[in-house]
This record gives structure tokens, C-alpha cells and sequence, in this order.
């Protein structure tokens, strides 16, 4: 078993799981008696008002309903449970861009939050089950906002601050939001921006949903104030009583929407339920990062996407951890910020992105050698595949050589990590997520369901249901079936297919190859090609576009686009058609779809149907051999003439 890395038997020692018999003991739970251990786990776990009669429901698959009838408050669980032995430990260490730092206990949490959810009754007729877009940067009121409006049984919709005016307001008018809440502004690499404006100009046009604004003064920008829609959140939260009682919810009552992009132009609202999500954010937490009573936790994710949810708020806050949360960029003042920061505050475990490890690792290869990072015990990446280079660098001189990396594989519809070492129990391996998790049947398998074997590239999938998984699309129950449950069987039954290609390597364990559907994965964020080719195709001289991801050493993968253009007539440089380009993409989708490259191609290869054969494309931009039979296409040679472009 060459280039396995064993766990520290020392440190083992004092581990949740603390070596692979642990782990294989789980595992076997999980097979003799799936619905007992899962079972088990939410009756230890969660504080429950009213408990569950039925584990699983599965009269509806792929509707699959978890802990039928149980009532609990997710909020509840995150704040109040803790406030009898951990009201002074510190909740939420933020650090913003600037340096400014503060610190939030569980009883100044659990006070701030109920205050902020009586705001959202009481001034904006907030209730159970609407739906509250929260668009803001990372900063603690985030959280607080989010915990408030799961406390009133309410449903939020976190968007990226990342995006546009045009994506934010698709994302408002799909979910029907009700409220949006935003912030002046925010800092990124040490200079001030603005969110407020991005918000108004999504107003603009079509939600008409939308009652009220409130806005979070982050940063006292000069902002558009609109008279009896706008509201400023510290002049109104002073008001409000500390105490709120939560709302009793069901097991299966939504908790929240997250947009993801698909492989339609369209973003998808993925939907999760109460007690099945916050159990496997949880557990995960414990287990995958070995978090103990007085550990300090950081992960560096952004709470617009999913891993925020899980593993910066509701995860660490529902074991009564302490979490970091973090404003700025890796790189800002310079290269050791990070490293800076893990001496300061003597961080435990450290959780971030391939694409970050591997920026830090080309523009500030010796500046973790300046710093104490002794107080690390578990480090993990997240997002995409991290390649070995980038991994051996980590785990070197980031972990000194002793820590053990959690390559976590797992997806927005997951809910939480799926495929995952355990710190202590599980020898790990440069590039592989290793094993599934104790209760998670993760399988490669062919359209029939069959194993693949060692080596050969297959269909990553769920062939049993789990808490966290995605309840439905909201609004587009075909559309989830269609989306997750069509492309793969076992025993004659559909599958969650995630989209993903994998394989097992010569240890058994799980190597993911990349997506297998047109998704492109960029510094970790997925988004869907054609979100992004509707976009280009806005464009007045483009006739027709193909975008495909091509490998990037930092970003791991990066937009590139093939471009067929309407008339060459005052064509400028590629540069120029370019610039325009992106010009569109950040104004409809943001600045993290913009094109690396394009290249414009006398036509696309397709099949008879119009199917745009994108396998091709890739292999081109990757200067890779093309293997598919191209005789099929309604036009062969124009793979040789796109070839002559590169």
C-alpha cells in the first residue's frame, strides 16, 4: 500500500473514532440494521420536543421523509441546549479584512439571535414558512440572521455576495422571497464594495414579492436609502426583547433553499428539511474533524455556499463548537494572513479549498515557516480533488507532517460530507477521499448497477437514502426526480447519481475523476454551462457558444468558451470580444463565471439531434487524444478544423 500515511497511534488515543476497527464496527451497524443506526443517532443527538415515530418513510422515493412526526427547532438545537454548560464558551470568532475581531459567546448568540428573530415577526410579519433572501458578506450578523429566521420557522435563502444583480433576482423571484437582507458594503482585498446597490438594482425589475429591505451597516457606504422599504437593522434590533421562543417544527419542514447551477440555464432550489440535515451536520463535524469540547475550529468557506451552512454555521454551532469566521481573502495584506491567524487564535482544525491551498502554495510557498501552526491537529480541503503536489505541500508545511487531511467529498444535495477519512482511523492517500462515512452507501457502479471494477471509471452514487439528502427542487418536484434519480439502477432501482465520475484504486478506495455531466467546477463554486452560455450568447455577435472547463493550476478548472460569431465585420481582437464577454457574465451571472479564454471555431461539433458533443471540446482544450467516434456528427470535419485553432 504505497503513499499511505498513517494516523498518529498517540493522538488516536484521545480521537471520537480512534482507529479502523471503530470505523468497521460503525460500518457494520450501518448494514445489519440501517434505519436502527440512524435511529440511534437522532435520538443521542438531537434535542427533540416531541420524538420521531418512524425513521424512514419510503412510501414516496425518491420523497424520502426522515424521523416522521418528530418536532424540534434548529435553532433550538445550535444555541439554547448549550446555554446550561457552554453560555461563556466563545461561539463565533470573526475576524474581518481589516483586522477588526470580535467575539461572540453562546448567551450573547442565543440573545442576538432571538432579538433579530423578533425583528423579523414583529416589524416585517415574518412567519413560518416565508421565504427570506439574505444576501450579505462574512460577517457574524450572517449567521445571526440566518439562526433568526430558522428560529421562526421561516425559510432562508442565502445568495453568494459574489453574484449579480441579474442572479440575485432570479434566485428572489424563484423562491418568492419575501424579504431580502443585505449589507452597505463589505471589504475584499483591504478596499471597500458594495452589496446595497446590487440589491436595488434587482428590485427593479419583477419581485414582486419582495415587502422589505433590511440592510446591515457594515461599513457606513454612501447607499440609497427607499422610503417605507428599506429599513437599517441596528436601529431596529435595539428595540426588541432578548427572548423568543422557538417555533415547534416538523422533522421535514424546510430549513432552507440553496441554489446551485445545473446542467440547464436555469439555478435549481435545493431544498432541505429540519432534523435530517442538522443531525448529519453535526455528526460529521464530531467525527470527520475529531472537534473536541475546547478546540477552536476554522473553516474558510463562504456562508453563501454550502459549505458555510454546514461547516461554518449549523455544523460547529449544533455540537457547541468554537467556530472562526473569517471576512477577507488568503492573500490579504500578503501570503501568511492565514497563517497569522491559526497562531492567534491557536486553531485546531483548519478547512478549506484545493484552489487556495495551491494559490498559497505558488505565492507564498515559505511563509507558513514564519508562524507557530503547532496547535493544528486536523486539516481538510473541500470543493473539488486536491492534486498531490498541492496535498504533500499541505500536509508538510502546513500540518508539519502530522496531521491527517480529511479530503472530504460531498455535494450542496448531500448536505454534508458523504466520502471522507476519519482523522485518526483511516490511512489517507494524495488525491483520494478514501472511504464512505459509517451509514453512507457511496458505490462506482455502471447504468446497471453493477461495481466497477479496480481501475474503471463509473457513476459515483447513493444507493440508500440518508437524513441530509435533498428533499426535492423547490417548485420542480420532476425536475429533482429527473435531475438526481434517472441515470442510474440498483437492483432494479433508481439511485442518486451525483453527477460525478469516480473509480477505485488498488487500496479500494474512491478517486474522483470530475464531473461527468456539464458542470464546471471553479476554485470549488459549480456552475452550469448553460447558465453560462445563455449568458455569452447575449452577446450581439455571437451566433453560437460552448463552454467547457479546462485545467488550471490554481483555479483547478477555468471557463473556456468556443465561440462561433455572426459576422466579421469590425471583429476586433479575441482580447476585445473577450472583455465584452465578460463584461455580460458579470453583469448576469458575477465575476466568478468571466471566461479565462475563448476561441472562435467556424462551428460546433454535433450530433444529428443538435446535441452539442462537449466530451470533444474538452479533449481538444486539454490536448488530449479524441477518442469518440466522430462520424456520427452532423458535420466531422469541423473537429478538424477547431483542432487547427490550437
Amino acid at each position: 500500500m504505497e503513499n499511505l500515511f498513517y494516523p498518529d497511534r498517540e493522538e488516536a488515543k484521545n480521537a471520537r473514532i480512534k482507529n479502523s476497527c471503530e470505523y468497521e464496527g460503525l460500518v457494520a451497524d450501518a448494514n445489519d440494521d440501517y434505519e436502527g443506526y440512524w435511529g440511534k443517532l437522532a435520538k443521542e443527538k438531537i434535542s427533540w420536543f416531541q420524538e420521531f415515530d418512524e425513521v424512514l418513510d419510503e412510501s414516496d422515493a425518491p420523497f424520502y421523509k426522515w424521523f416522521k412526526n418528530g418536532k424540534l427547532n434548529v435553532s433550538y438545537q445550535c444555541i439554547d441546549r448549550h446555554l446550561e454548560t457552554r453560555k461563556n464558551k466563545a461561539a463565533i470568532i470573526f475576524e474581518g479584512e481589516l483586522g477588526d475581531q470580535k467575539v461572540i459567546t453562546y448567551r450573547e448568540l442565543y440573545y442576538e439571535v432571538n432579538k433579530t428573530a423578533n425583528l423579523l415577526k414583529n416589524k416585517f410579519g415574518i412567519s413560518k414558512g416565508d421565504r427570506v433572501v439574505i444576501y450579505m458578506p462574512m460577517i457574524p450578523e450572517t449567521a445571526v440572521m440566518m439562526l433568526a429566521v430558522a428560529r421562526i420557522g421561516a425559510i432562508h435563502s442565502v445568495v453568494f455576495g459574489g453574484f449579480s444583480a441579474d442572479a440575485l433576482r432570479d434566485r428572489i423571484i424563484d423562491a418568492e422571497a419575501k424579504l431580502v437582507v443585505t449589507t452597505d458594503g463589505a471589504y475584499r482585498r483591504g478596499k471597500p464594495y458594495l452589496l446595497k446597490p446590487v440589491v436595488d438594482e434587482a428590485l427593479s425589475v419583477g419581485c414582486e414579492s419582495v415587502e422589505k429591505v433590511l440592510v446591515v451597516e457594515r461599513n457606513g457606504e454612501e447607499i440609497h436609502w427607499e422610503a417605507g422599504r428599506d429599513f437599517a437593522y441596528a436601529e431596529l434590533v435595539q428595540n426588541e426583547s432578548p427572548i423568543c421562543e422557538p417555533e415547534v417544527m416538523d422533522s421535514e419542514d424546510p430549513l432552507f433553499l440553496l441554489y446551485t447551477s445545473g446542467s440547464t440555464g436555469k439555478p435549481k432550489g435545493v431544498q432541505h428539511s429540519q432534523a435530517g440535515y442538522i443531525l448529519h451536520a453535526q455528526t460529521t463535524m464530531e467525527n470527520v474533524f475529531d472537534v473536541r469540547e475546547n478546540d477552536t475550529y476554522w473553516c474558510t468557506a463562504d456562508v453563501g455556499w454550502i459549505t458555510g451552512h454546514t461547516y461554518i454555521v449549523y455544523g460547529p454551532l449544533a455540537m457547541g463548537a468554537t467556530t472562526v469566521m473569517f471576512e477577507g481573502v488568503p492573500i490579504y495584506p500578503d501570503a501568511g494572513r492565514w497563517w497569522k491567524m491559526i497562531e492567534e487564535y491557536q486553531v485546531n482544525q483548519f478547512y478549506t479549498a484545493p484552489t487556495a491551498i495551491r494559490l498559497l502554495h505558488k505565492t507564498g510557498a515559505e511563509e507558513p515557516k514564519k508562524y507557530d501552526l503547532s496547535s493544528l491537529r486536523v486539516l481538510g480541503t473541500v470543493g473539488e480533488p486536491i492534486n498531490p503536489d498541492a496535498w504533500l505541500w499541505y500536509y508538510n508545511e502546513i500540518g508539519g507532517g502530522k496531521c491527517p487531511i480529511v479530503d472530504t467529498w460531498w455535494q450542496t444535495e448531500t448536505g454534508g460530507h458523504m466520502v471522507s477519512p476519519l482523522p485518526f482511523a483511516t490511512p489517507i492517500k494524495p488525491g483520494s477521499a478514501t472511504n464512505p462515512l459509517p451509514g453512507i452507501f457511496a458505490e462506482i457502479i455502471d447504468e446497471n448497477g453493477e461495481r466497477m471494477p479496480e481501475g474503471e471509471k463509473g457513476l459515483l452514487c447513493i444507493t440508500k437514502p440518508w437524513p441530509s439528502m435533498i428533499r426535492t427542487i423547490w417548485g420542480d418536484p420532476e425536475r429533482f426526480k429527473k435531475s438526481y434519480f434517472g441515470d442510474a439502477k440498483k437492483d432494479g432501482k433508481p439511485v442518486y447519481f451525483s453527477g460525478d465520475g469516480a473509480m477505485y484504486d488498488e487500496n479500494g478506495y474512491i478517486i474522483i475523476t470530475g464531473r461527468t455531466d456539464d458542470v464546471i467546477n471553479v476554485s470549488g463554486h459549480r456552475m452550469g454551462t448553460a447558465e453560462i452560455e445563455a449568458s455569452i450568447g447575449n452577446h450581439d455577435n455571437v451566433a453560437e457558444v460552448a463552454v467547457v472547463g479546462k485545467p488550471h493550476s490554481v483555479k483547478g478548472e477555468s471557463v473556456f468558451a468556443y465561440i462561433v460569431i455572426k459576422s466579421e465585420d469590425n471583429l476586433g481582437e479575441d482580447v476585445e470580444l473577450l472583455k465584452e464577454i465578460n463584461g455580460i457574465i458579470v453583469k448576469e451571472i458575477g465575476p466568478i463565471a468571466k471566461c479565462d479564454e475563448i476561441v472562435i471555431v467556424p462551428g460546433l461539433p454535433k450530433t444529428r439531434s443538435g446535441k452539442i458533443m462537449r466530451r470533444i471540446l474538452r479533449a481538444i482544450v486539454k490536448g488530449e487524444a479524441i477518442t469518440q467516434d466522430t462520424s456520427t456528427l452532423e458535420d466531422p470535419s469541423v473537429v478538424e478544423k477547431i483542432q487547427a485553432k490550437f
